[in-house]
C-alpha cells in the first residue's frame, strides 16, 4: 500500500514530555509539529492550553499525559486530570495504567481505573491511548490481559513502550524489540502505538511489525537540529510508502 506524505505525517505523535523541557522548547516543539503537519503533540498537562492556542487551526491535535509516568495516581485524580486537560483543549489522552495493581493482578481495579479516564475523555470528545510500560511487565499473559481490559474499558489505542533502548527512560527494564512489538500488535484487539527509542532508522520496521502509529520524543528533543530530524523521519516514511506495493 502506498502512502502520501500527508498520510505518513499523520502517523506521528510528537511527544514533548521530558521533565527538563522549558516553555521555549515546548513552544518550538509545537512549531515543528505544525510545520510538518504531524498527527499530534503529546505535551505536559500544564502546557495544554498554550499548545492548543499555538496549534489552533493547524490540523495538529493536542494530547496530554495522565498519571504519567508511573500511573500511581488515584483513579479520581486521573479522572480529574483528564477533565482539566480536555477543558484546556486536549483531544487525545495518554494514560498510564497503575503498574503495581497490574502486577498484583487486581484486574478489577485496573479496568475501573482505565474506564474512569475513558468515560471522562469520551464525554468531552477526546480519545484515549493506554500506556502499559511493558518493560515492567514480566510475561505475555499480563500484557494480553491488559490489552483485553483496555478494549473492554473503552480505550481507543494501547501504547507499548519502550520498543528500543532510550535515554529517556534510564534504569527501566530491557527494551521490547520488534518481535515483542509485533506480538503485541497481533494480540491486542485494538490498534497499537509504538513508543521508545524511535528514530529514522527503525520507524519503518515498527510499522512493518504492526504498529498503527509511532510516538517520538527523545530523538527530536536531543537533536542538535530538531527540525532537520523531523524532516528526515518523514522523508524516511515517504520512501517506505513509495516503495510499498
Amino acid at each position: 500500500m502506498k502512502y502520501s506524505y500527508d498520510q505518513l505525517a499523520k502517523m506521528i505523535d510528537h511527544s514533548l514530555l521530558h521533565p527538563t523541557m522549558t516553555d521555549k522548547e515546548l513552544e518550538d516543539g509545537c512549531a515543528i509539529a505544525k510545520k510538518y503537519d504531524v498527527a499530534s503533540v503529546c505535551i505536559k498537562p500544564y502546557y495544554v492550553r498554550r499548545a492548543a492556542e499555538l496549534l489552533r487551526g493547524s490540523g495538529v491535535l493536542v494530547g496530554a499525559v495522565i498519571g504519567f509516568p508511573h500511573g500511581n495516581n488515584p483513579t479520581e485524580s486521573k479522572r480529574y486530570e483528564t477533565e482539566l486537560a480536555c477543558r484546556d483543549g486536549a483531544v487525545e489522552i495518554d494514560m498510564v495504567i497503575n503498574i503495581g495493581k497490574a502486577l498484583s493482578a487486581d484486574w478489577n481495579y485496573v479496568e475501573q481505573d482505565i474506564r474512569a479516564v475513558c468515560e471522562q475523555a469520551h464525554k468531552q470528545g477526546a480519545i484515549v491511548k493506554v500506556i502499559f510500560e511493558n518493560d515492567f511487565l514480566p510475561n505475555d499473559e499480563i500484557k494480553i490481559r491488559l490489552c483485553e481490559i483496555s478494549e473492554r474499558a473503552g480505550a481507543d489505542y494501547v501504547t507499548v513502550s519502550p520498543v528500543f533502548v532510550t535515554a529517556s527512560k534510564p534504569g527501566y527494564g530491557p527494551a521490547l524489540g520488534l518481535d515483542a512489538l509485533g506480538k503485541a500488535a497481533r494480540l491486542c484487539p485494538g490498534p497499537v502505538v509504538a513508543l521508545g527509542g524511535i528514530d529514522a532508522a527503525n520507524l519503518g520496521a515498527c510499522l512493518a511489525a504492526g504498529a498503527r502509529g509511532i510516538a517520538v520524543m527523545g530523538e527530536v528533543m536531543r537533536a542538535a537540529d530538531p527540525e532537520a530530524t523531523v524532516s528526515r523521519m518523514i522523508e524516511t516514511l515517504e520512501k517506505i510508502g513509495s516503495a510499498s506495493p
